[in-house]
Parts: C-alpha cells; structure tokens; sequence
C-alpha cells in the first residue's frame, strides 16, 4: 500500500468508526430519558428541555454521514447508511442473546437491573429503526441535491440543510412510534420530547459546521463525487 494509500484509509476507516460507534451508543442509550432546565423558556417544552439518551449519539452520526459523504461521494454514504441499519440488528441480537444467557448466581449485576438497562423496548427498536433507515438516506439524497446545485461550494449550506431536515424527520419517527405509540405517554410530553430533541440536535448541527470543514480540509486526498467505498482511490 502507497503512502497515499494508507493516508486516505486512516480517516476514512475513522469516520466509518465514528458512524457505528456513535449509532451504538445511541442504540443502548435510547431509553432514558434526560431533562435539562434552561434559562429561558421554548414553545411547548417550557423552561426544561426533556429529549431521550441517544440524542447526542445520535446527532454524531449525521457529523460523520456528511463528512463521508463529501469526501467519498454519495452511493458510499449510502452504503455505510444501509450496512449500519442491518449493524442495528447485529447489536440486537448480540443484546438480547446475552440477557437470555444464565447469570452467575450472586453476581454483581442481577439479571434484571441488566435486563432493564440494556434490553431496549419494543418501541424504543421500532421507531429507532424506523427514523433510523427514513432519516439517515434523507441526509445523503438532501446533502448531494446541495451539493449539485451549487456545483460543490457552500459546504455549510448542504450540512446544516441536510442535518437540520434529516434531524427533524428523524425525530418526529422516532418520539412518535417510541413513545405515543408504544408508550401512551400524554401528547404534551410527547411534543416537550420532540422540541428537547430537537433543538439539541439542530445546536449541533450548527455547531458541527466548522468541524466538518476541518475533517473535509484535512483529507490530503479526496474522492468527493466519486461514488466509490474503494479504500485506495
């Protein structure tokens, strides 16, 4: 392998990392849910912002999806996209098969407070697989309609665009299934959640920018466009 080669594979290979690791923190950290009381109050959340575990997690990966997708091109981001979703199921199976294992008897960890950490519900899987798969290929199709209308410039533009709808689509999926659907909670906590989530996630999205800038900047050597998941090119 070439030094450019090798040079290339490194943030490459780390952005692909950052995508999974981030998806599976946001995964096993979905059921709980934070509340962050602020100095001024939203519409509907009022003066507490109350948005579900895996929001930061969460708001990491659409960081890396459009950072892979300006410097490998846009069918590489959508395979990354869609081999995450079926990951999802790997990290399922991998969760439930360890809670379904016997315990050592007087364990640390009883198997229940194991079971209620990590078993993720019925709805908290279904509406995050749902706006995971809806959401994420959102992000890459808005990102690359951008970045062909402005011939590649305005780089802030397709990553606050592409981040700030995928982000709202996502969240209003996955509050929705997970959590009025699945858990009957009042719709007043339910919009609280959706405007908690979202306002979190669309700082970071505002935030991120430069950061994007300095991971795309930073790249000796780009295939932006280039719809290829080759390590080498």
């Amino acid at each position: 392998m070439s030094r450019s080669e090798s040079t290339l594979a490194v943030p490459q290979v780390g952005l692909l990392a950052l995508f999974v690791t981030a998806l599976v923190t946001a995964q096993v950290t979905a059921a709980k849910v934070l509340a962050f009381d602020i100095p001024f109050a939203f519409p509907v959340a009022g003066d507490t912002l109350i948005l579900p575990g895996a929001a930061l997690a969460y708001a990491l990966t659409f960081f890396a999806s459009d950072c892979y997708a300006e410097l490998y091109g846009r069918r590489a981001a959508q395979v990354m996209v869609n081999v995450g979703f079926l990951m999802n199921f790997v990290l399922l199976a991998l969760v439930w098969s360890t809670i379904a294992a016997p315990i050592l008897p007087n364990s640390g960890i009883e198997q229940s407070q194991f079971a209620s950490v990590l078993g993720p519900s019925t709805g908290v899987v279904a509406g995050s697989l749902l706006a995971y798969i809806v959401s994420q290929n959102w992000d890459v199709l808005v990102f690359h309609r951008l970045r062909e209308a402005t011939d590649g410039d305005a780089l802030w533009l397709r990553n606050v665009a592409s981040t700030a709808s995928s982000q709202l689509i996502d969240t209003v999926i996955f509050v929705t299934v997970a959590f009025l659907l699945f858990q009957g909670l009042p719709l007043s906590v339910v919009l609280s959640l959706m405007v908690g989530q979202y306002v979190l996630k669309l700082l970071i999205a505002l935030v991120d920018t430069p950061f994007v800038y300095l991971v795309v900047r930073a790249v000796p050597e780009r295939s932006g466009g280039v719809d290829s998941l080759s390590f080498g090119r």
